[in-house]
């Protein structure tokens, strides 16, 4: 009898932990920005070497489009902000797929895939790091 009302609980519960994460997330960012609080975890590479990575700059993006501020988060980062939408659309797919109980599995993308995005990365990288006066 514990066996089955333990079911029933898992059973309610799966479908609601991943968008439950994700409001946390959303409240998190929207309540405390990332601007204005330290918490947020700081960019070794950019505290190092004073170079923004590619994901220097994707909370504060998070947070500004959050707000509905598409233009400023493409000012802070802009590879995040329009990669955004694949990123939403393969974790509906991973949640529909985890509500029909099957498999979940990594995706396994071509190398052709792995280094054009390594690729779209680095020049990404090069380009945000740029003098501004260099255009």
């Amino acid at each position: 009898m514990i066996h089955t009302a333990r079911s029933r609980t898992a059973d309610i519960l799966r479908p609601a932990v991943p968008p439950a994460i994700i409001a946390l997330a959303a409240i998190i960012l929207l309540r405390f920005p990332p601007a204005q609080h330290s918490f947020y975890p700081r960019c070794p590479i950019h505290e190092l070497f004073h170079l923004q990575c590619p994901g220097c700059g994707a909370t504060q993006a998070l947070a500004a489009l959050l707000h509905g501020h598409f233009a400023e988060a493409m000012h802070f980062n802009a590879l995040v902000t329009l990669l955004l939408p694949f990123a939403a659309a393969y974790g509906i797919i991973s949640y529909y797929h985890m509500l029909q109980r099957k498999t979940l599995r990594w995706p396994r993308p071509s190398p052709a895939v792995i280094y054009t995005g390594l690729a779209v990365a680095a020049v990404f990288t090069a380009i945000r790091n740029l003098p501004l006066h260099s255009f």
